[in-house]
């Protein structure tokens, strides 16, 4: 391990069938004031919502609703929730949805008692957390972020067009959160392989940044292998438990930072598709997948050994009689493939992206990188590629 590193996660994890029968006990833990927060109409058609109030009523809790997250989570909706808090003395926030509904959770959580202007402070400045903040928790309906067991907030400021994430201190973690992977049955597919798709970048954003021989990356190679297997089974039969747990599970060790330890980690796709989420508000995990083949292209004979390793051990490539560019570039394409499968759409142009806001996407995103820096005319180079 060649990076001095320290590692805390204070997210306590119920998961699996009988998970929510942890959510009124741990209420007993907090006060009466409660903020639920949730996106559109999907948790009462599975009845989640009636049990979550029940849990609420059984506990006695005083409950104030912010319904509608977005799939890319508004600054006005943070706002409009920070409101919420300070006018009803929340003691809790209960998120119950995807990683989107808990990424506004946390933002309105840092927000509520900040002096002066969140964004400005937290997602633009960074400057460190200096005020109070609000306990969150969540119940999980669709995986992909690991949003349940980290302290990130991904927030689009439609009025500046900026899609922007921050870690917090991981005093921002939920406390607590339930997963059972039967709330995952009834995400539409697109949802589905979105997330499927999130969890597989947010491994090879860790996996191909550079200190290539590491406990970090035995785990992400495995769970690499492990989530493409059950991707597969759950394309075939959404309502297989094993295949929906799996994922989950893959999900949550993909970004609690476990598997990032002591890696140099690169980051650049995701910030390419935070801005083409701004200008397009597409879903997360489908803009990564466009972004990702013509990215690692872009870059892979800068860390060619580690795309060989890639190539070999995660798809399998047979090396014989190929030079390594050559297997470098099946692993990509087996990737490339792997997206194919998961039904997902490989151009700009198909998710209502126009040329025109090529320019604007590239020049708006920080230059970065793992294995080389990539400058914003490469990345509109990318971008077009893309398209």
């Amino acid at each position: 391990m060649k990076f001095d590193f320290s590692y805390y996660n204070p997210t306590k994890i119920y998961f699996g069938k009988t998970s929510m029968k942890n959510l009124e006990p741990e209420l007993e833990s907090y006060g009466k004031n409660v903020l639920l927060v949730y996106g559109k109409a999907a948790i009462k058609k599975i009845g989640l919502y009636d049990d979550v109030i029940k849990a609420l009523m059984n506990t006695k809790k005083n409950v104030t609703e912010l319904e509608g997250i977005k799939s890319n989570p508004t600054y006005d909706q943070v706002l409009e929730g920070a409101k919420l808090v300070r006018e009803n003395d929340i003691d809790l926030i209960l998120a119950v949805g995807g990683g989107s509904v808990i990424d506004c959770a946390k933002a309105i959580s840092v927000s509520a008692y900040c002096d002066g202007d969140p964004w400005q402070k937290y997602w633009v400045d960074f400057k460190p957390l200096d005020n109070e903040t609000v306990p969150v928790a969540s119940i999980l309906t669709m995986t992909g972020t690991a949003s349940e067991m980290n302290s990130g907030s991904v927030i689009t400021n439609e009025e500046k067009m900026i899609k922007e994430g921050r870690v917090f201190p991981p005093s921002v973690n939920p406390k607590f959160s339930i997963l059972n992977p039967e709330y995952t049955y009834t995400v539409p597919k697109i949802q589905m392989v979105s997330g499927i798709y999130d969890v597989m970048s947010h491994l090879c954003e860790q996996y191909f940044s550079g200190n290539d021989d590491n406990v970090s990356d035995y785990l992400l190679e495995a769970l690499m292998k492990s989530l493409i297997f059950s991707a597969r089974a759950a394309l075939k039969n959404p309502e297989d438990y094993e295949a929906r747990s799996n994922i989950m599970w893959c999900a949550t060790m993909a970004l609690n930072k476990i598997t990032g330890v002591s890696k140099e980690q690169d980051w650049q796709v995701h910030g390419i598709e935070h801005q083409i989420g701004a200008y397009t508000d597409c879903p997360h995990g489908v803009g990564l997948a466009i972004v990702s083949i013509p990215y690692y292209l872009h870059v892979y004979k800068y860390g060619i050994d580690k795309f060989v390793r890639f190539a070999t051990e995660v798809f399998c490539v047979k090396p014989d009689g190929k030079s390594k560019e050559e297997i470098a570039e099946e692993g990509i394409h087996a990737l490339e493939n792997f997206i194919k499968e998961l039904g997902i759409p490989l151009t700009l142009r198909e998710i209502g992206a126009t040329e025109d806001m090529l320019p604007k996407i590239a020049y708006s995103v920080e230059s970065g990188g793992g294995y080389k820096k990539v400058s914003q005319d490469e990345m509109l180079d990318i971008l077009k590629d893309c398209f």
